[in-house]
């Protein structure tokens, strides 16, 4: 069988370290993006010969052109796109929030994952590859803070339903992935590097893990050519979904 080929977008942290990790496990190439170069760097120093960093902010779309156009020989036929890159701004109502952390959500969760998208997507084609994009429960379950977030994570949902019918025919499969809580640096980020909110908000109800979620990427992406996952929502067990929240006079 011929080495296939990855590319995974936000793999300097959580579930894009964890699943380049499992794939480079099974003998696939893996493209890993992130902005941290260390932490890159110390992916390809532990995956050697299977890892190419690529530095790279999802909210530069000339960056994102240069980062494909730039792939090195043995990297350049990619038979696998994961768009894992996301980020949430913190946890303010609109009306009390900054407007650039929210601009910065948007601009990484959705103008860059489109932008790679459809660079990536002849090589694909060509290839008869798969798209697996990184949603959330957000974009079902609204909850107070969550707006700017959730709203990006539903256009990842719609956007890879519909970019399955742009494809249809083609052979491409596409995947909305979308996880419940799962342990890992988003949250600490979010909070601003609180770490102490982190461990309150997971604490006593044993959440998903970044390897739970790459094992679950990789089963996707290994399933007969001829089976699609549309969409697929993940939440650990001691996790459900929320009542509606009802305010009380008086």
């Amino acid at each position: 069988m011929t080495q296939k080929t990855v590319f995974i977008t936000g793999a300097t942290a959580g579930i894009g370290a964890a699943t380049a990790r499992r794939f480079a496990r099974e003998g696939w190439k893996v493209i890993g993006t992130g902005r941290r170069s260390e932490r890159l760097e110390g992916l390809a120093g532990e995956l050697v010969g299977a890892f190419h960093p690529v530095r790279l902010d999802m909210r530069s779309v000339p960056d994102i052109a240069a980062a494909v156009n730039g792939l090195p020989e043995g990297f350049r036929d990619v038979d696998l796109l994961i768009n894992n890159a996301g980020l949430a701004p913190p946890l303010d109502t609109v009306q009390d929030s900054a407007l650039e952390p929210s601009l910065q959500a948007i601009e990484t969760n959705v103008t860059g994952l489109v932008a790679l998208t459809r660079k990536l997507l002849p090589g694909l084609i060509e290839r008869r590859g798969a798209v697996i994009n990184l949603s959330s429960v957000a974009a079902s379950y609204p909850y107070r803070g969550g707006a700017v977030y959730g709203g990006t994570k539903a256009f990842v949902r719609q956007f890879s339903l519909d970019l399955r019918a742009d494809l249809h025919g083609t052979g491409v499969r596409v995947t909305s992935i979308e996880p419940g809580m799962i342990e890992t640096e988003f949250t600490l980020v979010r909070n601003g590097g609180d770490q102490a909110a982190s461990d309150a908000l997971y604490a006593g109800m044993n959440p998903m893990t970044a390897e739970d979620t790459a094992d679950i990427l990789y089963w996707v992406a290994t399933l007969p050519p001829h089976v699609n996952v549309n969409a697929l929502e993940l939440m650990p067990t001691n996790q459900s979904f929320a009542g509606f929240a009802v305010a009380r006079e008086g």
